[in-house]
């Protein structure tokens, strides 16, 4: 798409996705409110076309990347709350857009990006229209914000990107004459900075790849850049990115359809689903658990998607789209189309009142993914479950309103997973009540923090033996890496089963027995007095029995347990004390 194919008025001057002329005219000297609205819409929707790309540039191969997926759906939610916006000033529209983010922002790299939108929406507080000078101001703000909400920043990450934009706009600010001049100065600014990132990141360099979170901000620039520019934001994989991985294409027919959907049943088969839908379209996305399985998929022929899933159980939510309408659509109107869903993985808040026999003017909030695992955790007392993890990463939202289904002022929340502390920090930021957050990091450091619980103990007191008992742990996962690569020395090929321990990839096999024993003996096995086996989906009960009596075998002196976990993609969670 070319500047001739944007909508234009009598006048001939662009138009703003309301359908009114813009300010500023063609020579974007300024855009106001609207025209902002707009470039946040063809930011999500280039975003969009490259979630596989920045999914997959997972350091370590394992199969839960979902730091495109984390971005979007953060961005997504701050397009809500601003899509039916009438105001033409450009504060009201910040404003709203740096609050759908926080709320809606979903992992590490969603919080960053909810943190650069709020920096921008303090100073534009006052703003009528945007101008190269008011731009300027806005990412240095946004840069500096999004510093202050990580504890320890570590360059080669988004930060960098967002601190590079910001250097670059001020210099851009002098030297463009109109938005998209500086806009094409601060996009190439955060590319390059995005090349840089393994140069400043030693791990990065030995995975092979840049920083997931940094492309992620650089594609939704770009994304702006493009609308400007009047171009389109349907996906063309660049060279390079090709170097990295694969990005799919779409059907030579089209865009088709995008096809999504809530399954519900019994022994439902989440691999097998995954694999059955993936085979049907591309840019499919397949999570869930025995019971409830939530679907995206594009696909030129949704029947096909829908017919199989109704023969496993029963269909809700089930949204049908067409994406070649919408494209059409965006290509007559000449505006930034807002981009089909992506598929929002299941997330249910699904609170639990305290038991009667465990009294506590302390509520403990928990984020568990696999139904086992749940009932682990309500078992131990905790008051609310957010089913989520990896893949699953809730929103702050979703911790918000846990926490606010409670009964009790006092909160405690576990994240259980490195990606979902920040978004806790930002929930507890959130509330009027007294919220803490434990930063456990994995599974069994939560079980951990929850057996040291004192229910006779006030809040600061169990807060500290919480936090003491997250090093008290060893925890180690299991499950099959999604490509080639070789980190910490050690060469992984992919489909091999891998093993992290305390969260460093140590061990590399051909089967889940080989990795699980050298998991053991690099935990110092010998040395513990309980090991337990949680054994995930596509993990029998009789096959995860026979490698407890495996390891009993070879470790007689240590006390063995098996229990059923129901987590995704890691046959085996680990934990040893």
């Amino acid at each position: 798409m070319s500047n001739n194919d944007i909508a234009r008025d009598a006048d001939n001057q662009p138009m703003a996705a309301s359908g009114t002329a813009v300010a500023g005219g063609a020579d974007w000297k300024t855009c106001d409110g609207q025209q902002l609205k707009a470039m946040v819409q063809a930011g999500l929707a280039w975003l969009n076309q490259h979630i596989p790309l920045i999914n997959a540039l997972n350091v370590f191969p394992v199969p839960d990347g979902d730091t495109g997926t984390n971005m979007y759906l953060t961005l997504e939610a701050a397009w809500q709350e601003i899509a039916g916006r009438p105001e033409r000033s450009v504060a009201p529209i910040t404003e709203a857009l740096a609050h759908g983010a926080l709320m809606g922002a979903r992992g590490n790299s969603g919080v960053i990006l909810s943190q650069i939108f709020r920096g921008m929406a303090q100073a534009l507080h006052d703003a009528e229209l945007l101008d190269t000078n008011l731009l300027a101001r806005a990412l240095q703000q946004a840069s500096a914000t999004a510093y202050k909400a990580v504890i320890r920043p570590v360059e080669g990450t988004i930060l960098t990107v967002a601190r590079r934009a910001a250097e670059a706009s001020v210099l851009a600010a002098e030297t463009a004459g109109n938005l998209r001049e500086m806009m094409a100065l601060v996009v190439e600014a955060a590319r390059k900075a995005v090349e840089e990132t393994p140069s400043l990141l030693p791990v990065l360099a030995e995975a092979g790849v840049v920083d997931a979170g940094g492309q992620g901000l650089y594609v939704i620039l770009e994304g702006m850049l493009r609308y400007l520019r009047g171009e389109s934001v349907e996906a063309v994989l660049e060279p390079e990115e090709e170097v990295i991985l694969h990005h799919p294409e779409g059907p030579e027919e089209g865009y088709g359809y995008d096809v999504q959907f809530i399954l519900t049943g019994e022994n439902l088969d989440v691999d097998r689903i995954r694999a059955d839908i993936d085979a049907m379209g591309v840019s499919t996305l397949v999570v869930g658990d025995s019971r409830t399985v939530k679907v995206h998929v594009h696909t030129p022929e949704p029947g096909t998607p829908l017919n199989y899933a109704a023969r496993l159980g029963s269909l809700s939510k089930v949204i049908v789209e067409n994406m070649q309408e919408q494209y059409e659509e965006f290509r007559g109107a000449g505006r930034a189309a807002v981009p089909p869903p992506t598929p929002v993985p299941f997330q249910s808040v699904a609170p639990q009142p305290p038991a009667p026999a465990l009294v506590s003017d302390i509520g403990i909030v928990a984020v568990v993914p696999g139904e086992g695992l749940a009932k682990v955790f309500k078992s131990l007392g905790t008051s609310a479950i957010v089913p989520g993890g990896q893949t699953m990463n809730p929103s702050t939202e979703e911790l918000l309103s846990a926490v606010e289904s409670l009964a009790q002022k006092k909160v405690i929340i576990l994240p259980n997973n490195k990606n979902v502390v920040l978004t806790a920090q930002q929930a507890k930021s959130l509330s009027d009540r007294d919220i803490r957050v434990v930063p456990s990091t994995n599974i069994p450091q939560g079980i951990s923090a929850l057996l040291a619980f004192n229910y006779q103990s006030d809040l600061d007191t169990n807060v500290e033996l919480m936090t003491e008992a997250l090093g008290n742990i060893q925890a180690a996962e299991v499950t099959r890496a999604v490509r080639s690569v070789k980190i910490n020395g050690l060469q992984v090929e992919e489909g091999q089963y891998i093993g992290l321990l305390n969260g460093d990839l140590v061990s590399a096999g051909e089967t889940l027995t080989d990795v699980v024993l050298d998991l053991l003996e690099k935990m110092g096995a010998e040395e513990l007095e309980i090991i337990t086996l949680y054994y995930g989906e596509g993990v029998s009960a009789e096959d995860a029995r026979a490698l407890a009596d495996l390891i009993a075998e070879r470790y007689p002196d240590q006390e063995i347990e098996v229990v059923e976990g129901d987590q995704p993609h890691y046959p085996y969670i680990i934990s040893g004390e």
